[in-house]
């Protein structure tokens, strides 16, 4: 039996996770695209009774496998988000996965860390993870990839173990099943990235991994059949059911993600390193100390290290950018910040001046950011002359409530940055440690107070009328924008008519109702079968005659 004094650091992780990721999972409606995307699969899986197959709009929806959605679904049901007994909002529900997740994380690299170097090093990897602002706003979110990511570095770490000792070939089996599970929750990338830093890994350390070779080899194609056999038996099944065609569309759709800049997102080569260093920060400034460092000194970093680069350069190349694209890059990150803060702590790291200059540049940036987005909201009047986009205009003029005080975060965001590197000594260990605390207390003020305000430009105004039309003999349908939001918040029921089909019939059976963008195509805005009824906030929405 485990004494308390053993499980109280980790009764701790789970704490202070529940604290930060949890209050916060129902501050705002979901995002569209991605986070509506995956809460209304699940929801159709609830509504039909159907959990092998993933759906959107009831139809069958390839690009993404069900594990996470299996887990909306279940907290879903858990939490009644979809009966008149619910007691959270649907938001939280969605969300919570991702919570469960953060606080696993937390807890699973802190025992990797006390492991493998110290208790003083997994709290300070735990700490990193926690403090740094894209991992901790992903743990609050409902998106995949902090899911797809645990799983990932389960598979390698379970592949390292067994490099250490090649007796155990539990290990190697573990991270095929790690792996397996990853590819179901997000695709055959899981088992890409997992085979490329074992790869590269093994180029790197080709001295110590040739005498061995065939045994590592062997071991690798046991993972990484075990990982394919989850894989391949759930699309099995749904080619079965669907027939082969669903397979070639989905292998079709990861080769446009790697080839085409798929849904606008096109970006330069550059952008998920600048992602990272603003995102991760302020961890991503201690990350580089290690990042850049030729040799390692234990075999664990080095894994670490292999994976931060080919994540890095991976989606660096491939033309379709979006920011959880590299997220992957978080627990090495997170990693190295750790090292680098245990080296600081015991001496045997210096501070130097570059990384000073480097601390300010980008948190005053972020600052500035912070500052920036309150005042164009509480001031609307004094931007929109330099906006050109019709759309965005709109979007500026939503009646969203500002209390005054949300410009103020970033202004404290900014005053601890300056106070962190003030004074003759510069910046020490205990004011970055400070201001690691402070800045989780500013990030979670920022998503409770910011966000949701964000969220009442954006998307509000639509999602409010898809709320209103829930629930009547209505059909509700959205033209000239891709969105899963009136599916979701509308909550569409199966066998209703396309968005063309009904705009395009000259009578419908019952009231239909159409959102477009202020900026939609003229042959949808003077269409002869819709009237205008509203414009709002850069959205039109219109009725069938």
């Amino acid at each position: 039996m485990i004494s308390y004094a053993k499980r109280f650091p980790y009764l701790c992780w789970i704490f202070f996770g529940g604290l930060v990721f949890l209050p916060n999972l129902g501050a705002s409606h979901l995002f569209d695209w991605d986070e509506i995307n995956f809460a209304e699969s699940a929801r159709e899986m609830l509504v039909s009774q159907d959990f092998l197959s993933v759906q959107i709009n009831f139809l069958p929806f390839w690009e993404k496998p069900p594990l996470f959605i299996w887990l909306q679904a279940l907290s879903f049901m858990f939490f009644g988000t979809f009966t008149e007994h619910a007691w959270t909002s649907m938001e939280f529900a969605a969300r919570f996965p991702n919570a469960i997740v953060g606080i696993s994380t937390l807890l699973l690299i802190f025992k990797i860390g006390k492991k493998h170097f110290s208790d003083n090093f997994g709290h300070l990897w735990s700490f990193s993870y926690l403090v740094a602002i894209t991992p901790h706003v992903y743990s609050s979110s409902g998106i995949i990839d902090p899911l797809f990511n645990l799983f990932i570095f389960l598979g390698i770490y379970y592949f390292a173990e067994f490099y250490a000792d090649s007796s155990r070939v539990r290990n190697a089996i573990l991270a095929g099943v790690m792996i397996g599970l990853g590819m179901l929750t997000k695709g055959p990338v899981a088992l890409l990235l997992w085979g490329l830093t074992l790869l590269v890994f093994g180029i790197i350390h080709r001295k110590e991994v040739m005498p061995r070779f065939f045994r590592l080899l062997k071991a690798a194609i046991l993972s990484a059949t075990i990982a394919c056999l989850f894989f391949v038996s759930w699309y099995g099944l749904i080619a079965l059911k669907f027939g082969m065609g669903i397979i070639e569309d989905f292998f079709a759709y990861q080769i446009r993600l790697l080839t085409t800049g798929d849904a606008g997102h096109g970006q330069p080569f550059y952008y998920h390193a600048l992602v990272l260093l603003l995102g991760c920060f302020p961890i991503s400034i201690l990350a580089l100390n290690r990042i850049f460092v030729k040799k390692e000194s234990t075999a664990f970093a080095s894994w670490m290290k292999v994976l931060f680069w080919v994540v890095l350069i991976l989606f660096s190349l491939v033309k379709t950018k979006i920011v959880h694209y590299s997220s992957m890059c978080w627990l090495p990150i997170t990693f190295f910040s750790a090292h680098v803060l245990h080296a600081w702590h015991e001496g045997n790291l210096p501070w130097n001046r570059f990384k000073t200059i480097l601390f300010v540049v980008v948190g005053l940036l972020l600052g500035l950011i912070f500052t920036l987005v309150p005042l164009i909201g509480e001031n609307p009047s004094v931007f929109l002359p330099y906006i050109q986009d019709g759309f965005v205009r709109g979007n500026l003029q939503s009646p969203v409530a500002w209390h005054g005080f949300e410009k103020w975060i970033g202004v404290v965001w900014s005053a601890l940055i300056i106070y962190s590197v003030w004074g003759k000594n510069g910046l020490s260990f205990q004011k970055f440690l400070i201001c690691m605390t402070l800045s989780i207390c500013l990030i979670f003020a920022y998503s409770r107070y910011v966000v949701p305000k964000i969220e009442g430009y954006t998307q509000a105004t639509p999602i409010d009328f898809y709320i209103a039309k829930s629930g009547q003999k209505v059909y509700v349908e959205t033209i000239g924008f891709k969105s899963f939001a009136h599916l979701l918040y509308f909550q569409k029921q199966a066998g209703s008519p396309t968005s063309e089909e009904l705009m395009n019939r000259s009578s419908v059976d019952r009231p239909a109702f159409f959102v477009m963008k202020s900026d939609a195509e003229d042959r949808f805005k003077y269409h002869p079968n819709l009237i205008l009824i509203n414009e709002e906030n850069g959205f039109m929405f219109y009725k069938h005659r």
